[in-house]
């Protein structure tokens, strides 16, 4: 379910907020495919199915900036800031890759508002987020992202 605010005043009332977690989507091969032809990482233990057998976890895992990327869709299932003219990721100040997403594997957004603060022309926020993966004992992911929206 996703959170509303309308503007900068709203978004400030939110910090320290637990936002929930987003839907779950399925990480597929032909999502791994299409993000190593985007990136051109196409190491085996990605894209090679029979060799990822034999790998260290018997079977194709996500790239771990994948698996980042797909941040920004969900953390949008969550939280809907109106009312700015800009919304801009500004960058992380951490991300660690506790358990790899198997390809097939489901993951999830869990995020919490940490701050918000006031930026020229408008807010930068900090969310600390969570990438499940279901079922799994260890996160995909554990990052805080930076955002900022302006006015």
């Amino acid at each position: 379910m996703s959170v509303t605010v309308n503007g900068l005043d709203e978004l400030k009332k939110l910090a320290g907020s637990d936002l929930g977690t987003s839907e779950w989507i399925e990480v597929t091969q032909e999502r791994i495919d299409t993000f190593a032809d985007a990136t051109g990482d196409h190491q085996w233990i990605h894209v090679d199915p029979e060799r990822a057998k034999e790998g260290p976890f018997g079977t194709p895992i996500a790239h771990g900036y994948l698996t980042l990327s797909l941040f920004i869709p969900l953390f949008t299932e969550l939280l809907d800031v109106r009312g700015v003219t800009t919304k801009v990721n500004y960058g992380l100040n951490k991300v660690r890759f506790p358990a790899p997403v198997k390809v097939g594997s489901r993951i999830r957004l869990a995020a919490r508002l940490a701050s918000v603060d006031e930026v020229p022309g408008g807010a930068q926020i900090a969310v600390d987020g969570t990438m499940e993966i279901d079922g799994g004992g260890k996160p995909a992911a554990v990052l805080q992202s930076l955002s900022r929206f302006y006015a």
